[in-house]
C-alpha cells in the first residue's frame, strides 16, 4: 500500500526520503560554512591595520631622538652662550657675516665706520633712564635725567629702593610727569618682588626679555629692543616697529611701500644672527639722505654712556 499526504495525493515514502536528504545536506553546509567562514561564498577577511599609519608614531620619536646627538643639527642656544657686541672680535665676525649674506649692506658697511659699543650701565638704571628720555628731545630729557640722579644720590644709587622712596611731587620738581612717575614705581615694584632683577635680566633669552620687561608700565615691544641693542648689546634684534629701520628697509631694497612687521622678519633673516649690527647701518642709511628718525635717536641717547656731558653714540 502506498501512504499518501492527508493534504496532497503525492506519494510520501520516496518524496519524504528526498527531503530528508537534502535537510540533512543543508544543515552539514551550514554547520561547515559556521566552522569555516573561508568556505563562504563571500568571503569576508580579516581587518588589517593600514600600513602608512604604523610609521607614523616611530618616525616622530625617531626624529627628535637622534636631533639631540647629531651635531649637524642646530642645537638650543642658552642665553649665556649669547656673545654680546662688546665681545672682542664681535662687531668683525658681524661684519664679515653681513658682507656675505647680503650683498647689498656691502656698500654700507665700507661708508660707514663701524659700530662701535662702549659697556653698559646697569639694567635698572639703562630702564629708568628709558622711562625718563621717552617722547623728549635728548636736551630736554637729559636735563630731567640729570637732576633725578640728583635726587636720588648719584648714578649708583638709582636702585629700587631709593627711586620707591620718592613721591611724585618729589618726582614732578625735577621735571618728572605723574605718568612717568608712575612707571618708575613700577619698574623699581617689579624689582622688590622679585620679577625682575639686574642679573636675571643679564641671563635672560631675547624672548623671555621681551615677556619680562613689557609687564611693566610704560615699556613696550619697541622699549625692550631698544634696551637690548643699546644697552644690553645683543645681536640679533631686529626692531621691527622702529620707523628708522624699516625706512631703511624700504629704501634699500627698492620697496614701494614701508615693510611689515612679517616681511621684515622675511627680508633681514639672511642677516642673522647679527640683525642689530644691520639695523643699526639702516639709521646710517637713513641719516645719510638727511631722515631723522627723533625717538630712535633719543633712546640711543638715553643709553648710551656720557663722554664730556655728550651721549657716546655707536
Amino acid at each position: 500500500m502506498i501512504t499518501t499526504h492527508p493534504y496532497k495525493h503525492f506519494p510520501i515514502s520516496g518524496y519524504s526520503t528526498l527531503i530528508n536528504d537534502q535537510l540533512c545536506t543543508m544543515v552539514k553546509h551550514k554547520k561547515t560554512q559556521i566552522q569555516n567562514p573561508s568556505s563562504s561564498k563571500i568571503p569576508f577577511p580579516p581587518r588589517k591595520i593600514r600600513k602608512p599609519l604604523k610609521p607614523e608614531v616611530p618616525n616622530t620619536d625617531s626624529s627628535s631622538k637622534p636631533s639631540k646627538a647629531n651635531p649637524s643639527q642646530p642645537a638650543i642656544v642658552f642665553p649665556t652662550a649669547v656673545k654680546p657686541l662688546t665681545f672682542e672680535g664681535e662687531i668683525d665676525a658681524a661684519l664679515t657675516h653681513l658682507r656675505s649674506s647680503d650683498p647689498l649692506l656691502t656698500t654700507l658697511i665700507d661708508s660707514y665706520r663701524p659700530p662701535a659699543f662702549e659697556s653698559q650701565c646697569p639694567p635698572f638704571l639703562a630702564l629708568a633712564k628709558s622711562i625718563l628720555y621717552q617722547q623728549l628731545a635728548a636736551n630736554a630729557a637729559k636735563s630731567i635725567y640729570t637732576r633725578f640722579v640728583a635726587l636720588c644720590g648719584g648714578e649708583t644709587d638709582v636702585v629700587p629702593d631709593s627711586v620707591l622712596a620718592l613721591n611724585p611731587a618729589q618726582l614732578r620738581k625735577v621735571g618728572v610727569s605723574g605718568r612717568k612717575a608712575s612707571y618708575l614705581h613700577d619698574l623699581a615694584d617689579k624689582y622688590k618682588s622679585g620679577v625682575l632683577s639686574d642679573s636675571s635680566i643679564l641671563e635672560m633669552s631675547d624672548e623671555s626679555l621681551l615677556t619680562k620687561l613689557t609687564l611693566v608700565k610704560g615699556i613696550g615691544v619697541w622699549s625692550v629692543h631698544m634696551f637690548m641693542m643699546f644697552s644690553l648689546r645683543r645681536p640679533d634684534v631686529l626692531p621691527v616697529g622702529d620707523l628708522g629701520v624699516r625706512k631703511g628697509v624700504q629704501q634699500l631694497y627698492g620697496l614701494k611701500e614701508l615693510p611689515r612687521p612679517l616681511e621684515m622678519e622675511e627680508i633681514c633673516e639672511k642677516w642673522k644672527p647679527y640683525r642689530s649690527v644691520g639695523s643699526w647701518y639702516m639709521w646710517r642709511f637713513m641719516e645719510a639722505k638727511g631722515v631723522t628718525i627723533t625717538p630712535t635717536s633719543t633712546v640711543a641717547c638715553a643709553s648710551a654712556p656720557l663722554v664730556d656731558g655728550k651721549p657716546n653714540l655707536p
